[in-house]
């Protein structure tokens, strides 16, 4: 593999890392499409689950003060449930309508979530379970669990701080239900690109660091508005991709 593609890919990875900090969510969508210029879909996601569930646990580490417990006891089972199931059928479900299944629910998730702020309506507590299980379906699915666990998140801890930190456990435990998937199905074929797992991995790390800094000198409205764009714009290279397959 080529050394000036690796660095891309960590450079990438630093950025998207960062920036997803202080918005909760938004590096597997931001990064599955460069894992995409190597990696078939399914084991492009598999590789980002790594770098995901490193960059999660790390973020943990150094926000752990600031879960709220609460939240986790409402998200938490059902998003390993819906982590499992999904996982289970990524490794067989054929990549085209993946793609496109994936595509079209990053379009229109945020553009609900917008819809939801000009409306404010607030979804009721009871939709926490329902929005935990389609989370981490999605998560394990496809690995974007990011928006939607958002949707349900957000209005609930209103301290940007307290949401990144509650965010971060969330996303490690739907991580950690859909990794052992994808390594008994993947793993092998996954250790063939180690260097560009691991320096991803390392630049995720660094990531946190930097996007600590901007959590407390950013407001968490316009990282929100970016990580938005991305993912739309990412849903319509994935719609593109899938058709095109």
């Amino acid at each position: 593999m080529e050394v000036m593609l690796i660095l891309f890919g960590m450079v990438a990875t630093l950025l998207a890392a960062a920036l997803t900090v202080p918005a909760g969510f938004g590096l597997a969508t931001m990064l599955t499409p460069i894992m995409l210029i190597w990696l078939d879909p399914h084991l492009a996601i598999a590789a980002v689950a790594v770098v995901h569930a490193a960059h999660n646990g790390w973020k943990l580490l150094l926000l752990k003060g600031d879960v709220d417990l609460s939240a986790v006891k409402r998200y938490g089972w059902a998003m390993v449930l819906g982590a499992l199931i999904g996982a289970s059928l990524s490794t067989t479900i054929n990549q085209k309508p993946l793609l496109i299944v994936v595509g079209f629910a990053l379009i229109l998730l945020p553009l609900l979530s917008i819809s939801e702020r000009w409306t404010r309506y607030r979804l009721p507590e009871a939709e926490d379970r329902w929005g935990g299980f389609g989370s981490g379906f999605m998560g394990g699915l496809t690995g974007h669990q990011g928006a939607l666990r958002a949707m349900f998140l957000q209005r609930r801890l209103p301290d940007k701080t307290a949401y990144a930190a509650t965010a971060a456990l969330l996303a490690l435990t739907v991580d950690l239900s859909r990794l052992p998937v994808y390594l008994v199905s993947d793993g092998e074929a996954l250790f063939t690109f180690l260097p560009l797992v691991g320096g991803s991995v390392l630049s995720a790390i660094v990531g946190v660091h930097l996007g600590k800094r901007w959590l407390v000198r950013w407001k968490k409205s316009h990282i929100s508005t970016m990580i938005t764009i991305g993912i739309i714009v990412s849903g319509m290279f994935y719609v593109v991709k899938g058709f095109r397959m």
